[in-house]
């Protein structure tokens, strides 16, 4: 079983991918686990979640696990919550899978 497969849903465009973040982390990590209740997997952001700053860091961190350019990572929902969906554009659920996979070892 994959484990974070539930968090993981195929768009037309890419993917969107569920997080429970928490924020002011000692360092910054993603994945961080996976939350079974919420079907969510957890991101560690070092950054504050004061003035947008969290958010850039999730951007830039999701960008780095994905080899993609920080243009192509959006949040969806969730701006002001510890829970987020977030839009990664132009990968497919298989290779975020294999990346999700291989980052979370």
């Amino acid at each position: 079983m994959d484990t974070y497969a539930d968090a993981v849903a195929e768009t037309p465009h890419g993917v969107t991918i569920a997080l429970d973040v928490t924020a002011g982390a000692k360092r910054s990590s993603f994945p961080a686990g996976y939350n079974e209740w919420r079907k969510s997997i957890k991101c560690q952001i070092a950054a504050p979640a004061v003035g947008g700053k969290a958010n850039r860091a999730i951007t830039d961190l999701l960008a780095e696990t994905f080899g993609v350019p920080r243009a192509d990572v959006s949040i969806v929902t969730g701006h002001t919550s510890s829970s987020k969906t977030v839009a990664i554009a132009g990968v497919s659920k298989s290779h975020a899978l294999v990346r999700l996979n291989a980052a979370g070892t």
